[in-house]
């Protein structure tokens, strides 16, 4: 495909025709924040936090999934863009709780001013239980942002399981399983690439949210050791995320080209025979 030229924040730049105004953003290292999307996955335009002002477009466009055109005009930071950011950042860590998200999630709400707390703190969405029905990983909606990155891992871009979706409309619009039934009576098959793919820690490992909750988990003492998972031939890469001698959870790189992140129940799971050396029976 051909080359198209653009220009953003007033400088000219190259793009594949077909790419995205994300693309062309990051080939130019400008720091564009993302909720909902992944490269591994379809874009769905729902966290509108990477929003961008593009020159005689009556709304502001999103980069993750507006493709490129020849003579686009765009600006990423000006102040209608960080207006629009900080809103729906706002209006995000209002209703949900946000504090398990990454750095990189806390440092944009740093950068574009964004207070929460303007908003009140009687919100129903995170006046919830936690969700605790099996034996591998746990569902916190009170920290889900709706970002369908779950759904899309679950449907036809990686698992085509099709075990979770959105249930509801407006302010009823929730994550749930068919009929809202539990985990083990769904068509889940416990892969957890949901898990893998949650922005904000709604959906979680029970080894994790167990050490958690006993004060235990302590990110700064792990370590990350790759390895090809033992199950199998296929050789799908893991990442062993190992604290004081134990494997506590299993992830795997998004750019490894046999697995772009996913995994199946042995693999993301099944390590806890490496914990049982010395167990009998």
């Amino acid at each position: 495909m051909a080359d198209v030229t653009l220009t953003i924040d007033g400088r000219e730049v190259q793009a594949r025709e077909g790419s995205t105004i994300l693309d062309a953003c990051r080939r130019m290292r400008i720091d564009t924040p993302t909720l909902c999307q992944l490269d591994t996955l379809t874009p769905v335009n729902v966290c509108r936090v990477c929003v961008v002002e593009l020159e005689g477009a009556r709304v502001l466009v999103p980069a993750c999934s507006r493709k490129v055109e020849a003579g686009m005009k765009i600006r990423t930071d000006s102040e209608r863009v960080r207006h629009s950011r900080r809103l729906v950042l706002e209006l995000l860590a209002s209703s949900v709780d946000m504090s398990l998200c990454s750095p990189q999630v806390r440092g944009w709400m740093d950068r574009y001013g964004a207070a929460p707390g303007r908003f009140g703190k009687q919100v129903a969405t995170v006046a919830q239980p936690v969700k605790v029905d099996n034996d591998l990983y746990v569902r916190d909606y009170s920290r889900c942002i709706l970002c369908y990155k779950c759904v899309e891992a679950c449907g036809v871009d990686a698992q085509n399981t099709f075990a979770i979706g959105v249930a509801g409309r407006g302010f009823d619009a929730h994550i749930s399983t068919e009929f809202d039934v539990g985990l083990p009576d769904s068509a889940c098959v416990y892969c957890g690439n949901c898990i893998g793919v949650c922005p904000t820690g709604a959906l979680m490992f029970k080894s994790e949210h167990d050490m958690r909750a006993a004060g235990t988990w302590d990110e700064s003492k792990q370590t990350v050791t790759e390895t090809v998972c033992p199950y199998c031939g296929v050789g799908c890469m893991l990442e062993l995320h190992v604290q004081e001698n134990s494997i506590v959870k299993v992830t795997s790189p998004l750019d490894h080209s046999v697995t772009s992140g996913h995994l199946c129940v042995k693999g993301r799971f099944g390590f806890e025979f490496v914990q049982r050396r010395g167990a009998k029976g």
